[in-house]
């Protein structure tokens, strides 16, 4: 039998590691059934404003999507980045790539709505598009171009204007 352990008596005590709050990832894909008005390649910009403009048509604020492409340019992933107010949307390069490097894409196409209507893109829209470039050479995940969308199928492509 054991004696109580006295006041001053060295304790034979087991050491606890201590609980820390962690996040478990988990990574989903969600299939989702897209009118593809183009093969699934993204070859050329107008390819890329044809994919995304029924998502981003009727849309009344600004809504910002990244689509995600392999090493052959097919689409193998979209992902919306953020919706905003009616004349701009929170974008950060880490919400952009997140997606991205879990799909393992190769390239990403950026595009987005201006609910005006007007596709030319704004100081802020081409500053972003730098922004992501130089994120997109640091990652190795290449942003082929940023799109514009606008009304009646109108878009602006970032490399079209070479802004890219």
């Amino acid at each position: 039998m054991t004696s109580p352990v006295q006041q001053g008596d060295v304790q034979d005590t087991a050491v606890v590691p201590s609980v820390t709050r962690a996040r478990e990832m988990v990574v989903r894909y969600r299939p989702t059934r897209l009118p593809l008005p183009v093969e699934g390649k993204v070859r050329t910009p107008g390819e890329a404003a044809r994919l995304v403009a029924p998502m981003l048509a009727d849309e009344t604020v600004e809504n910002v999507v990244v689509l995600h492409l392999d090493a052959r340019k097919t689409l193998i992933g979209v992902h919306r980045v953020a919706q905003g107010t009616l004349d701009g949307a929170l974008v950060h390069p880490r919400e952009v790539f997140k997606a991205a490097l879990l799909a393992n894409a190769s390239a990403v196409v950026v595009a987005h709505n201006h609910p005006s209507g007007d596709p030319a893109p704004s100081d802020d829209d081409v500053l972003l598009t730098q922004r992501l470039v130089a994120a997109g050479e640091l990652l190795g995940v290449q942003v082929l171009d940023h799109v514009v969308v606008g009304q009646g199928g109108a878009y602006c492509s970032m490399r079209e204007m070479a802004r890219l």
